[in-house]
């Protein structure tokens, strides 16, 4: 019996457990985020594929171009205040393996942006006031959760990249994933990316050939922690 009531208080343990210090409340457009730097460590202790990678650190050879850092950029000023690019765990296992199949053909990835603070969403749509290509703040970003990407191919000798439909950050119809009226080096350059990270588990963007979301991106959280916290 005392066996039993041992049991008991155990299973009892694991469905109250909360990695949260206080449970996050909804925000003012109804979505709960993590935004307490406390909360998203306790999120990775409990779980190894929580924690946001450093893809500089973690994938060798990888090419960043942070526009999000600059003023080269849609928004036209600098939102981040570090030149880093971060992506879920898993995520970023996934981006090292293509980076690796890559590397043998003499390229590598380019990455423009991965996790976005839930913030820097919300202040790109509360300055333009845009919901055809901009994420709404009341649904987030999968760059939120940390498993989307926005990246290209690259000369790994030269770190030039591979020719595209469009620059990245472009909003017309030539950015679209399945756009057909372009030189077929530039179609088949295209769709050699989006069959590497197809293969390794990533969906790309119908409107944007740039935008890899990561296949569990579900799994993860609306996260607003800045990239000064995560490089501590």
């Amino acid at each position: 019996m005392k066996k039993f009531y041992f049991l008991l208080v155990l299973i009892c343990i694991g469905l109250t457990y909360s990695p949260y210090a206080q449970k996050p409340k909804p925000n003012k457009y109804g979505l709960v985020v993590v935004n307490k730097y406390e909360d998203y460590k306790n999120l990775v202790k409990s779980d190894s594929t929580q924690e946001l990678v450093e893809l500089e650190k973690f994938i060798p050879d990888i090419k960043l171009d942070i526009r999000y850092a600059t003023k080269n950029n849609f928004f036209g000023e600098p939102v981040y205040k570090m030149s880093r690019a971060f992506a879920r765990r898993p995520a970023a296992e996934a981006l090292k393996q293509v980076q690796e199949e890559l590397k043998t053909k003499g390229l590598c990835l380019k990455i423009f942006d991965g996790y976005r603070p839930y913030s820097v969403t919300v202040r790109f749509f509360e300055k333009l006031k845009d919901t055809i290509f901009l994420a709404v703040p009341w649904r987030g970003s999968r760059h939120n959760r940390g498993c989307a990407v926005d990246l290209t191919i690259c000369s790994l000798e030269t770190g030039k990249d591979i020719e595209m439909p469009t620059p990245f950050d472009d909003f017309t119809d030539k950015a679209h994933a399945e756009y057909k009226n372009l030189p077929d080096s530039v179609i088949k350059n295209r769709e050699f990316l989006k069959e590497i990270m197809t293969r390794h588990g990533f969906k790309v963007l119908a409107d944007e050939w740039w935008h890899y979301d990561y296949n569990d991106w579900k799994k993860f959280e609306i996260t607003d922690i800045p990239f000064e916290k995560l490089v501590k």
